[in-house]
Parts: C-alpha cells; sequence; structure tokens
C-alpha cells in the first residue's frame, strides 16, 4: 500500500477557526467543535434510546458528528448569515461541500474508503440520526454563546438567541431534556461546578 495524506489533511482541522465575523474572547477551532459535537450527538442519542424509546444508532451518529465538518478543511468555515442568507447559495454551497468530502475521501487506500467516507458525508444516516447530528452541532453553537457571554463578551448575544430560537424550532425531546438537565451547569464557575472543602488541612 502506498502512503495516504488523508489523516495528515484531517488533522489540519486545528487550524481553521469558527465563527470568522465575530469578535472572539477565546477562538474555537474546527477540531474542538468536532469533538464536541460528536460527545454531544452521543449523549442525545443515549437519551433518546433510554428514555424515549428510540432507536438511534450509537457508532454511526458519533462518527458522523465527528467528521460532519470535516469539508470545511476544504472550503473553510463559511458564516452562517452567508450560508444560509440565499436559498441558491446555500444549495450551491452544499454541492461544494459534498465535492469537498469527496476529495478529502479519495486519500484514503481504496480498501479503507468505504469504511469511513459514508461518515464525512452523513449518508449512512437516515434523516432523523442526521437531524440528531445537527441539533447536537447547534448545542455547540450555543454552548460557545454562553463561555463567551460568560466572559464578558456582548458579540455572541444575537447568536445566541438565534440559536436557542433554532434548537426550539427542532422540537426534539432530546434536546429538551439536555436543556434542563445539563446546559445550566455551563454558566457555572469551576468551584460551583465541584465544590471542594473550604477547610484547610494542616
Amino acid at each position: 500500500m502506498g502512503q495516504s495524506s488523508f489523516f495528515a489533511m484531517l488533522f489540519r482541522m486545528k487550524y481553521i477557526n469558527r465563527w470568522g465575523l465575530m469578535r472572539n474572547t477565546r477562538w474555537e477551532n474546527l477540531s474542538e467543535h468536532s469533538l464536541e459535537t460528536a460527545m454531544l450527538a452521543h449523549i442525545l442519542a443515549v437519551i433518546g434510546n433510554r428514555r424515549l424509546n428510540r432507536q438511534y444508532p450509537l457508532e454511526h451518529i458519533v462518527l458522523h458528528a465527528l467528521y460532519h465538518d470535516c469539508s470545511e478543511i476544504l472550503t473553510g468555515d463559511l458564516p452562517t448569515p452567508v450560508k444560509y442568507d440565499n436559498p441558491a447559495l446555500h444549495g450551491s454551497y452544499k454541492d461544494v461541500e459534498r465535492a469537498a468530502c469527496d476529495r478529502l475521501a479519495s486519500l484514503l487506500p481504496s480498501d479503507l474508503r468505504d469504511d469511513v467516507a459514508p461518515y464525512l458525508s452523513g449518508d449512512r444516516l437516515d434523516a432523523d440520526s442526521r437531524r440528531l447530528v445537527k441539533a447536537a452541532d447547534r448545542l455547540s453553537a450555543l454552548i460557545k454563546c454562553i463561555e463567551e457571554e460568560k466572559a464578558g463578551n456582548r458579540e455572541f448575544s444575537q447568536a445566541k438567541k438565534a440559536t436557542e430560537s433554532a434548537l426550539s424550532a427542532m422540537n426534539m425531546p432530546e434536546v429538551s431534556i439536555f436543556l434542563s438537565e445539563f446546559l445550566p451547569a455551563f454558566s457555572l464557575t469551576l468551584d460551583e461546578l465541584e465544590p471542594r472543602s473550604k477547610e484547610v488541612k494542616a
């Protein structure tokens, strides 16, 4: 087998910053966003399966969430207001994303390609599972907005409202459970997250 540049390309995700039009107190790169989206997609699917009698395919969901933005290695992160402002542009950008996924998949050895390529594009997921990954993606964005607000940055206030509205419109019980049980902790300080004894021991 010859050499493959697939993972060398994938590991460049850490150099691509998100929220390019916004003033950030801390930049978020594509690599960390992908990891967070995968963790969020996993817990949403677990909530669905354990509490709501769903049958989400955990492995497929987590892997697609992990790779869901890898096309941006080649396309860059197109700001949301630009991406969704015009339906024709949005459709064209979807075509560009698909082409980028195909280019990345072509870097894989041929005997491994069929096991990885479907996760780049989400082709292995049913509509409900793709929707769950989209919800996880939006939750990651909401958490970023909360973290920026907590740091005193009002730049993300409108993005927070828009993301909350988008999540509400999805009308997903899995998301409602996460928002109720897990989201409030993101507004806490470290000491509030894990209270420690104030006693000083000799």
